[in-house]
């Protein structure tokens, strides 16, 4: 079996196709690097079931995989980091659409199983709590983050169209928050930015008074979902919530990592970007009953794995750089 992972050299791409390979999955990554990273593969490089594909996906591709997981598209809302898809709106846009359209023709053409990789985005600023799939949302669709969160609708609709027209046996995953090892330390997200202010000992930026709120998940336990929803079977044109329940203050999250950082950084407050949700939190009732999947990791233990990444991958190379 091949397998074709979009986003592939990403933070949860490069996991997938760990996880991949180790079920003895033959791998094609394609990736434009627009906020994917080698280093988040070269230790696959030379595996023999592994390629890496230079490639923008808003373009068609000609492979022949068996099945398609389509992650690739930038995914960090922060307006002050230039990995984000604020700063790259129109390739954003383009990827959950036009991307997200020639690989549904290429699963048509190879009848080839399709994960569209959606977002808890497509929620918006949610009036529901917790968000179940059943929820259309509260979304500003010519707000500034309508780039990433109505292409992403977009894709959605695409999906089932094809789904429903072409007979594709797709399946879509809505992701919420999700944090581990290989999180890019300037992407701007809450979870990096926190444990780098705390290892450096800089003020720990929050935006806003702190008390909204968001349910961090561990990458490990997304990707066994990934791989749940791809492999089931029976389930073509269904949507599934994958996230953590356990829903805590961005200020709860910040006093935690700070913790774990053993540091005495200062909290430093600043305005909520726009639209920017005030509340997150998955119902994960469908996913737990269709697949048989939950999260494991506690948040302390996966948060204490990437802290300790972050000390050791990304902190001592500044170190040794300086």
């Amino acid at each position: 079996m091949k397998a074709l992972v979009t986003g592939g050299a990403g933070f949860i791409g490069s996991h997938l196709c760990d996880a991949l390979l180790e079920r003895g999955i033959d791998v094609i990554a394609a990736d434009n690097f627009l906020t994917g990273s080698r280093e988040n593969v070269a230790h696959l490089l030379e595996h023999p079931g592994f390629a890496l594909l230079d490639a923008d996906v808003s373009h068609p591709l000609d492979l022949e995989p068996d099945v398609i997981f389509h992650l690739a598209s930038p995914a960090s809302p922060s307006p002050y980091s230039q990995r984000s898809y604020l700063a790259h709106p129109v390739a954003t846009a383009l990827v959950n659409s036009v991307g997200t359209y020639h690989l549904l023709e290429l699963a048509r053409r190879r009848n080839a199983r399709f994960l569209l990789a959606s977002t808890s985005e497509v929620y918006g600023d949610p009036l529901v709590h917790p968000q179940a799939e059943t929820y259309w949302g509260n979304v500003n669709p010519i707000g500034p983050r309508a780039c990433y969160d109505e292409s992403k609708r977009f894709a959605e609709a695409l999906t089932m169209t094809y789904v429903r027209h072409h007979g594709v046996d797709a399946r879509i995953v809505r992701i919420f928050n999700t944090y581990g090892p290989r999180m890019d330390p300037d992407d701007g997200r809450v979870v990096p930015n926190f444990i780098m202010q705390a290892l450096r000992g800089e003020p720990m930026t929050i935006y806003g008074d702190g008390t909204q709120t968001r349910s961090l998940g561990y990458v490990a336990d997304l990707v066994e979902g990934l791989l749940l929803a791809m492999f089931t079977d029976g389930i073509a044109g269904e949507v599934f919530n994958l996230g953590n329940p356990d829903e805590r203050t961005i200020r709860e999250y910040a006093e935690l990592i700070r913790e774990l950082c053993g540091s005495s950084s200062p909290l430093a407050f600043y305005p909520l970007p726009p639209d920017d949700p005030t509340r997150r939190c998955p119902d994960i009732s469908r996913a737990r009953e269709r697949l048989g999947w939950e999260p494991r990791t506690d948040v302390r233990e996966g948060l204490a794995r990437t802290v300790d990444w972050f000390r050791s991958h990304v902190l001592l190379g500044e170190r040794r750089r300086s």
